[in-house]
Formats: C-alpha cells, structure tokens, sequence
C-alpha cells in the first residue's frame, strides 16, 4: 500500500483529527495551567481551534464544507506563532521544551492532514482563495478562466444588429 493510498483512507483521516485534537488539548492544557494572562489566551486560542476542527470534521452543512481549509490554516499559523514567541520570549524550561515538541508534532499532522484532503498546501490554497471569493475554483476568482458563477448581462438585439 502507497502513501497516497493511504492517506486517502477514512480511517486515517479519523486517526489523523484524532491526532490533531489530542495534540491542541495537550498544548491547551499545558497552556492553562501555567497562569498568567497570555498562557491564559494561548490555551484559549488551542480550544478555540479544536472546536473548531471537530466542527469541521463532523458537521456536514455546506458553510462549514466551504471553509473547512480554515481551521486548518489557522492551527498551523497559531501553532507556529506560538513557537516563535517561546523563542522569542521564553521562559525556557522542560516542560516549554516538550511543550514546542508536542506543538511541532501537531504541525506535522496538520499538513499531514491537508496533503490528505487536498492534494498540496497549494491546493488548499487555491481552495481558500475559491472559497472567499464564492467561486467554483481558484482560476474563477483570479480571473484566469472565462467561465463563471454569474452568466454576462444579455446583449440587446439592436447593439448586435450594428456589429
């Protein structure tokens, strides 16, 4: 069995959201506990997220299929915002250090994730920019292709009469 083959079963996809949740509560948790305002937001921001992500897992109405790139985008965006501002600020102990481990590891499985789902970051991203723009596809939004959601005006018959 191939990577590709893999990755497209159902079950990884479970094990994969699985993953992800376990991996944000853990941060979350590590977050919440160490007191102070912004480990307070961090670890709320974590949760945040995993509701989301178990929103987009399970939640079958069309707005939510829409964008469910998001979720997904936003965790790994945070989740690396998270790193630098460790590296940045510290404190620097063990538990900060496992910590960025546990938040490394939930980057991995997050794009693990999107290469699942979408092929490439660069589809998801072609899928994002589709989704916001309320076009069928990436190309429609950037103007790249002719066809589109909404149909030109109707010519008048005498402005075709004068060509």
């Amino acid at each position: 069995m191939t990577a590709q083959t893999l990755l497209k079963h159902r079950a990884t996809g479970t094990v994969l959201t699985l993953g992800i949740v376990a991996l944000a509560a853990t941060t979350s948790y590590v977050h919440l506990t160490l007191g102070g305002l912004l480990f307070l937001l961090n670890g709320l921001g974590y949760a945040g997220l995993i509701v989301l992500v178990v929103l987009g897992a399970i939640a079958p109405h069309p707005l939510v299929a829409r964008f469910d790139w998001f979720p997904r985008l936003a965790l790994i965006g945070y989740t690396a915002m998270t790193i630098a501002g460790y590296l940045v600020i510290g404190p620097y102990f063990a538990l900060g250090w496992i910590t960025k481990g546990v938040e490394l590891a939930l980057i991995t499985l997050v794009v693990l994730d999107v290469i699942r789902v979408y092929g490439s970051p660069w589809a998801m991203a072609r899928q994002a920019i589709a989704s916001v723009s309320g076009r069928r596809s990436a190309r429609q939004a950037l103007g790249l292709d002719g066809d589109s959601l909404v149909e030109p005006p109707p010519v008048p018959a005498n402005a075709r009469e004068g060509a």
